[in-house]
């Protein structure tokens, strides 16, 4: 069974590892909601530790931009996958990801 974790390294910044996928991501998301509330204007967010993904990682990461704009918080993500990045592109929105709002 694949897991995902966001783990606070403290200031405002966060890692994600494990699996991003339609199973580990609504739980993540709901997981995540208050914590990234919390966290100040400036939020950093470390994907290096993400082994595997599809759309619903990008779906996350889009979620969590949306909610850091209406908290009015930046989001600046890192070590973004690959495979997340392709999605991205191809969706049209590496952008988002990329400039982080």
């Amino acid at each position: 069974m694949s897991e995902a974790t966001l783990e606070a390294l403290g200031d405002g910044h966060y890692r994600v590892s494990g699996v991003l996928d339609a199973v580990t991501v609504p739980k993540l998301l709901q997981e995540s909601t208050e914590r990234l509330k919390a966290a100040g204007e400036e939020l950093l967010i470390d994907l290096s530790a993400v082994t595997e993904s599809d759309s619903a990682g990008l779906a996350l990461l889009i979620e969590w931009l949306r909610l850091a704009r209406r908290r009015n918080q930046r989001v600046r993500f890192t070590n973004v996958p690959g495979q997340i990045l392709a999605l991205a592109r191809i969706s049209e929105v590496e952008e988002l990801i990329n400039s982080g709002r």
